[in-house]
């Protein structure tokens, strides 16, 4: 597919009018969690999902001056949890936007967890993606977060499309699907005991198409990764696989150099780029019509492990 399409031309020609709903809704979530709990937090990694999330605060808790600048602070810290694995792009790009808008950020390493003993790995180059989940849940006991804001959406993976708006989480920060509360006329119970928390989930309603018109209308900053570039890679069951210190090379594998983008951003054990030539939010809309499988079924590995592996890391405490 011819993805060279100008933002003035193709963007007019889509009704956009839902977008205006979904982020009065977001707002509106965001509001909610400022005003039911004490100590929440927003997740950020720096992906596209959280960037989106970031924008709708700033639209909820700030003053914007001119019609361009928000000015203020949000009612809440920004939380991410450090794999050592994350691409260094994304990481460089996390900590400049934190630092412009003069947010409170709080890292949560695994380096740390694994020198605790908390979490221990099979083998250097394994995956940390699963074990965020204690770093996460180290996080929230130290800091005493009571609710955790995020950017999953019910599109991208069939147990995500289980969750509620307002998930709650027990004391030992599990998510029972059978247990979700219901969510009536936006009406949302966030009770909760000590030592139980929530996540918060204010774009679960939005697709990919959804986010990526948003990004496109809001010029929305975000990590290069998301648009073309040249990168090598090794195509390894289906999947184009970054070269990278902890994704070296099989046996028999060749490396080659691809023009790719990523849909997601995450652990790079895991996380796969797209082959692709969209430069812009416009040319990614154009892609992202077209497309049949979620971004985490065409790029994650984590997800193909099993057809439940999303529920699963869910059911311990995951994102």
């Amino acid at each position: 597919m011819n993805a060279r399409i100008n933002l003035d031309t193709l963007l007019p020609e889509l009704d956009q009018h839902h977008l205006d709903w979904l982020e009065e809704e977001a707002i509106f979530i965001l509001r909610e969690v400022a005003a039911s709990f004490e100590r929440p937090a927003l997740l950020f990694s720096g992906g596209k999902d959280s960037c989106v999330v970031l924008r709708l605060a700033e639209k909820a808790f700030k003053t914007r001056i001119e019609g361009k600048d928000f000015k203020g602070k949000l009612p809440f810290p920004l939380l991410h949890v450090d794999t050592g694995h994350n691409f260094p792009e994304v990481i460089t790009f996390r900590d400049l936007r934190v630092a412009e808008m003069g947010e409170r950020l709080v890292v949560g390493h695994i380096e740390d967890s694994i020198k605790r003993g908390t979490v221990r790995l099979a083998h250097p180059l394994e995956s940390r993606n699963g074990h965020q989940t204690v770093t996460l849940l180290e996080a929230i006991e130290e800091h005493r977060f009571d609710c955790l804001i995020g950017g999953a959406r019910r599109d991208e993976e069939k147990a995500r499309a289980k969750e509620r708006i307002f998930s709650h989480r027990d004391s030992f920060g599990q998510w029972q699907p059978k247990e979700q509360r219901p969510e009536l006329w936006t009406l949302f119970n966030t009770r909760h005991r000590p030592g139980e928390h929530f996540r918060a989930f204010p774009i679960s309603n939005w697709t990919e198409l959804d986010v990526w018109l948003y990004i496109a209308r809001e010029n929305i900053p975000l990590p290069d990764l998301y648009f073309s570039h040249q990168r090598e890679v090794i195509r390894r069951k289906g999947l184009l696989v970054p070269l990278t210190d902890v994704t070296p090379p099989e046996a028999g594998e060749t490396v080659e150099t691809a023009t790719v983008r990523f849909r997601t951003v995450g652990d790079m054990t895991c996380t796969c780029p797209v082959e692709s030539d969209a430069s812009n939010a416009a040319e990614i809309v154009a892609e992202t019509l077209s497309v049949t499988v979620s971004e985490r079924g065409a790029t994650r590995m984590d997800d193909r492990t099993s057809e439940a592996s999303m529920e699963r890391r869910k059911k311990e405490g995951y994102f």
